[in-house]
């Protein structure tokens, strides 16, 4: 047999580059974060918890403490104290109790009303899609004050002055949830999907509950927790909806500073108070939600 006869056949391709050889044989490895990287993730998580810490550190001093110069660095004995305070003065127990209605109706509505709307305008085919979608986008423009006058008005002739159905009722559904969730559903359901469950003969609803809701739950559980916390917080509309005899949180906490020299370690001891339950609910969901994120993202 001759030498050409043991030359291998000619292809046309160029063999791989070491860089590419190298690439290939790194694609299954997992990556490892730097000294670099934790550094700088630990700088990032100090920053952020500088304010939280700052109002327990203060909520646990003395109002004279406070107004002395350094101001205090570390924790003092008067949490617990300030704390009761707070509590009994701002009435929190009520306001805690209309918080979680609030907020908890506010959250279930918008990520309900939202998925649905963002469904009807990623997947669906109407007349003046489009149009509506913009003039949805369009009322994120508008700034929420100059709607207070009229809405106001509105509650009134409805005879819902200083009751809860008058925080809720204006924010059941917002123009970002609707975005937010188009966006989402448009790369995340493909159509033949949705095609393929009305061939074996889903209805509408069936294919809502069976197809969709599944696809977006990733973007339901961020848009939930965004809303809750929102909701929560929210204080430009239930100061002048509500009184301290049926408050939320934040209405409720506006009566802290309200004397002639206000105590701001119990102001701070009242912040800290509010902050609780949204702290507790991001530790108790928030793996759930990074997971579904990652999720989402991996199946993008």
């Amino acid at each position: 047999m001759t030498a050409t006869q043991l030359t291998p056949p000619q292809t046309g391709k160029k063999p791989p580059s070491r860089r590419e050889r190298k690439r290939v044989m790194g694609a299954g490895k997992q990556l490892h974060a730097g000294p670099v990287t934790y550094v700088v993730l630990t700088l990032f998580a100090l920053v952020s918890l500088a304010p939280l810490v700052w109002t327990a550190i203060a909520a646990s001093r003395t109002n004279a403490r406070l107004a002395q110069t350094p101001p205090p660095l570390w924790f003092g004995g008067n949490l617990f104290k300030n704390l009761e305070t707070a509590w009994e003065e701002a009435g929190l127990g009520t306001a805690m109790v209309n918080s979680v209605i609030v907020a908890g109706t506010i959250t279930v509505a918008t990520v309900l009303f939202s998925t649905l709307a963002g469904f009807a305008f990623a997947k669906l085919r109407f007349k003046f899609s489009n149009v509506l979608l913009l003039l949805t986008i369009g009322t994120m423009m508008v700034p929420p004050q100059l709607a207070v006058v009229p809405l106001y008005l509105w509650m009134a002739d409805l005879g819902w002055s200083n009751q809860l159905q008058t925080v809720v009722l204006p924010t059941l559904v917002t123009a970002f949830g609707v975005f937010f969730m188009r966006q989402y559903l448009v790369q995340a359901l493909p159509t033949e999907l949705i095609e393929a469950a009305r061939v074996d003969g889903a209805s509408s609803l069936r294919i809502v509950w069976h197809v969709v809701f599944p696809a977006a739950r990733p973007a339901m559980a961020v848009l939930g927790l965004l809303t809750f916390v929102f909701a929560w917080n929210d204080f430009l509309w239930p100061i002048i909806a509500l009184n301290q005899e049926n408050p939320t949180v934040q209405v409720a906490l506006n009566s802290l500073g309200t004397g002639y020299v206000p105590d701001q370690s119990v102001i701070m001891a009242g912040a800290l108070l509010g902050t609780l339950p949204l702290l507790i609910a991001f530790l108790l969901f928030g793996k759930q939600i990074v997971g579904g994120i990652m999720q989402g993202a991996i199946k993008g």
